[in-house]
């Protein structure tokens, strides 16, 4: 059954109330809450194996929660039309495998699909959302080249050029800067920031506690499978978080270039 009742304005963009959220036998959430607000820059961050990652599938439609729901603009996902949900959200994976022989265009130009239908197929506006998501991530020049013939880093940045080509509100990022040096981690994470700037809602994992304080506007703190903390990084990034949280011993001063919360960590013996 799918539900048609139009969107809640006053709901949280995406929302998880009360969900189970399991694989197979293996438990990962017993009963998450999270919220991620509309045109915010959400960023997820917690130790490995905390559950970032799989809320993050579930806010993708990829995981159904075995108990409690997923909501989007205030109803419930599941029950969101396929092709309505992959207009409406998209999602850069951790990891994907491209079809061999694929060139970069033709991978990019998949990105595109939500939008196809019986009677409408290829047209001047698809043309110009794949060119654009070529050019944002600087990709023009390597459109005819397969995607088994790149480095790690373009690979990566192809995979955020389908993301943009689906041309979605919300944009859900699964560590997107795995594979890059740094210089291109910054450059990915300022386009992710113009995005946001221009309206989209993006909700990204990020490892790194200096880029997410850096981009965030607000933070969701996962440990064991449960939101610890939310709030702005400024809030919530605390010295004695980081610790009871990651382990780690710090400071937290303000970042020099931004002010933003900067975690400098203590020496450990």
């Amino acid at each position: 059954m799918t539900d048609t009742a139009p969107p809640d304005p006053a709901a949280p963009r995406l929302a998880a109330r009360g969900a189970h959220l399991a694989y197979d036998r293996r438990t990962v959430s017993r009963s998450i809450d999270a919220e991620v607000r509309e045109g915010s820059f959400t960023v997820i961050v917690g130790p490995n194996a905390c559950g970032k990652s799989t809320l993050l599938r579930a806010f993708a439609r990829l995981l159904a929660p075995r108990a409690g729901t997923v909501l989007l603009d205030g109803r419930d996902l599941a029950r969101v039309p396929a092709k309505e949900a992959a207009r409406t959200v998209g999602l850069l994976p951790q990891s994907s495998t491209a079809p061999e022989g694929i060139t970069v265009a033709e991978l990019v130009s998949r990105g595109r699909y939500p939008h196809q239908g019986m009677f409408r197929q290829w047209s001047q506006a698809d043309r110009e959302a794949v060119a654009s998501a070529l050019a944002q991530t600087d990709l023009v020049e390597l459109g005819d080249v397969p995607v088994d013939e790149l480095s790690g880093g373009q690979r990566q940045r192809v995979w955020v050029a389908m993301a943009l080509a689906q041309q979605t509100s919300v944009l859900l990022l699964d560590e997107p800067t795995t594979f890059l040096d740094v210089a291109h981690q910054y450059d990915l994470l300022d386009l992710f920031a113009r995005l946001h700037e221009q309206g989209t809602t993006v909700v990204a994992v990020l490892h790194d506690l200096a880029q997410a304080a850096r981009y965030a506007t607000d933070l969701i703190v996962m440990s064991d499978g449960d939101v610890v903390a939310t709030g702005t990084p400024a809030d919530v990034l605390t010295a004695e978080l980081v610790e009871r949280v990651f382990d780690l011993p710090c400071l937290v001063v303000p970042d020099p270039v931004t002010g933003t919360p900067l975690v400098v960590p203590r020496r450990r013996r």
